[in-house]
């Protein structure tokens, strides 16, 4: 059994470092679950490797099982897929999903793991988390069959949203990018891509996930009268500026924010968060997603990794954390 394990820790805003961990012996209602793989989720990790929490926003950022507080020192992160190893029979051998950071190994009450089907490759339920997300913007952004919508930032989130989106009747999905890099993973999901400038106009809802004003301003000018904009960057601690003058009252524009913290209000009385994860694994049975994990380290080099995620050196959606050789 596992005991010994390894955990990624924020010693200092942009400095990382990995420290022995000794795991408790897990009681009746717990699991001792041993890592096969984690994901870098870039936007929110890079933000919070770089201390850039805001002071007003370190409880409603705090991770399920983060250890630490913001700014550091810290144990972040909540994309980890491993194997049961101890714990209720069943749940043993199984291999399971859970909101945990990056770590070899630990222990977590049993209601805290979600199942992953056996459909879906384990390195690819990495992505959970993020699809969770996509599904609760959706319950939020409630897309109408022949929509036309757009996705501005094709990052993580954008590009798990777009995935769903192309799955709805009618509906036509263009994801805008700066990088033409992500032509080739729009095009592996199925829908079309644009630059800002060359971006299609007239549409009905636009999902904003740049973290950039800019992006947010370009996702206004993409409406079409009476359109919405649904809001999924989290900025930190930056301002951003807007033109709220030319199309937005005439035009009756509309921004709205989503977030993955509650349930979303059109399914809060009918779904649970553990429903949510379970709908969010088993959409993840579409190979399609695997266009958005794009490299993978092992988990030594985890504090090197975020330094270049950081830094921008290292391109990458979600960057794959292998274990033991995985």
């Amino acid at each position: 059994m596992t005991r010994a394990a390894r955990a990624f820790w924020l010693r200092a805003p942009g400095a990382g470092e990995i420290r022995p961990v000794t795991l408790p012996e897990p009681r009746a209602d717990e699991v001792l679950v041993r890592s096969r793989y984690s994901g870098v989720s870039r936007g929110t990790e890079t933000l919070v490797f770089a201390g850039g929490v805001p002071a007003s926003q370190y409880a409603t950022m705090r991770a399920p099982f983060q250890e630490g507080d913001f700014p550091a020192p810290v144990k972040y992160g909540y994309l980890s897929v491993g194997e049961v190893e101890q714990g209720p029979a069943d749940l043993r051998g199984r291999t399971v999903f859970c909101l945990h950071p990056h770590q070899s190994a630990y222990v977590v009450p049993a209601d805290a793991v979600t199942v992953v089907p056996d459909r879906v490759p384990a390195a690819r339920a990495v992505l959970a988390g993020t699809v969770e997300t996509a599904v609760n913007a959706l319950w939020d952004a409630a897309p109408l069959v022949g929509d036309q919508v757009s996705v501005v930032g094709g990052g993580m989130v954008g590009c798990a949203v777009a995935a769903l989106l192309a799955r709805f009747p009618g509906v036509r999905v263009e994801l805008v990018d700066t990088d033409p890099a992500r032509a080739e993973v729009a095009a592996a999901l199925g829908v079309d891509f644009a630059a800002p400038e060359a971006a299609t106009t007239g549409r009905d809802l636009v999902v904003h996930a740049s973290a950039t004003g800019t992006g947010l301003q370009r996702c206004l000018d993409l409406l079409a009268p009476e359109g919405t904009v649904l809001e999924l960057s989290w900025y930190g601690d930056r301002p951003v500026q807007l033109s709220l003058g030319a199309a937005f009252h005439s035009g009756r524009l509309t921004i709205r924010s989503s977030q993955v913290g509650m349930v979303a209000p059109a399914r809060r009385g009918s779904r649970s968060y553990a429903d949510r994860m379970a709908l969010a694994l088993d959409l993840l049975a579409d190979p399609a997603f695997d266009a958005l994990i794009t490299g993978r380290s092992p988990f030594a080099e985890l504090p090197d990794v975020l330094t270049r995620l950081s830094a921008g050196s290292l391109p990458a959606l979600c960057h794959l954390i292998t274990y033991d050789g995985e």
